[in-house]
């Protein structure tokens, strides 16, 4: 079994565990693959949206990273397969820029993930997932919650469509990422024609989705991102699923993987 989506002692909002701790865990459990997936550095020219500057890694921290996950691979060949990844972000209008990351480093990585955090609203970008503060400010912004669903789906469309270059990851990471806060701001999402598309422009490109159940251990969220109406259409339109734990520290690394086990939806 694999877990695509897992974060290392480089993410600036993450845990200061070592990744011989991941790796170890992983081992444990009875993983056979795993990959590194950090934040890959965000466009040149654009600011970081989120109040702590803490999205991604940069340049030089991309190239140590990369080096150190190489050096893991070699040392632990023989007990677990390890990939070189990263969690490339999607920013609207900053696509030419991030082709060009990828066009450059996109050679030393072999798995990836494809991921919204950033909306763009007018002329301005906001980080829908920094805090429940922060996706109050955007649902006033918008004028309604189901306003706010529409825009992420609709940039996850334009993020399936970019032309971002060979090196473009092929898999979708948390697509439902913007019901992290669904008890405090409660939207029935059933029957979203946005997310249908989505999921069918999904499935007619062949990419791959990110079974991330982080959020079924965020306070405001409680739910597998991957679950309800979402599971319904990933198998109506067969779309491929691969297991994200998207840990940020190594200790939840057990948790996700009994509950992806335990989806008979995926099975």
């Amino acid at each position: 079994m694999k877990d695509g989506h897992i974060h290392t002692p480089y993410c600036p909002h993450g845990t200061d565990d070592k990744f011989e701790q991941y790796v170890e865990k992983a081992i444990k459990v009875g993983l056979d693959e795993i990959s590194f997936t950090e934040h890959f550095p965000l466009p040149k020219g654009f600011t970081d949206p989120a109040p702590d500057n803490d999205s991604s890694i940069n340049l030089e921290q991309l190239k140590s990273y990369i080096n150190d996950v190489n050096k893991l691979k070699d040392r632990y060949k023989d007990k677990i397969k390890i990939n070189v990844g990263a969690e490339v972000d999607y920013v609207e209008g900053f696509e030419k820029e991030i082709k060009s990351l990828l066009d450059e480093y996109g050679k030393y990585l072999e798995d990836g993930i494809l991921s919204v955090h950033m909306i763009k609203i007018e002329d301005e970008y906001y980080c829908m997932d920094f805090s429940s503060e922060e996706f109050e400010k955007i649902v006033n912004l918008l004028g309604s919650i189901e306003s706010v669903y529409n825009l992420y789906y609709d940039t996850l469309i334009k993020a399936v469509n970019a032309d971002l270059g060979e090196y473009k990851p092929k898999r979708i990471g948390h697509l439902n990422l913007v019901r992290k806060y669904n008890k405090k701001f409660p939207y029935d999402y059933s029957k979203n024609k946005k997310l249908e598309e989505l999921v069918k422009l999904i499935s007619e490109k062949e990419y791959e989705l990110d079974y991330n159940v982080a959020g079924l251990f965020k306070e405001d969220c409680g739910e597998v991102y991957i679950s309800g109406y979402l599971a319904e259409l990933i198998k109506k339109y067969n779309v491929k699923v691969v297991l994200g734990s998207d840990s940020h520290s190594s200790k939840f690394i057990d948790k996700y993987i009994n509950l992806y086990k335990e989806d008979l939806v995926f099975q």
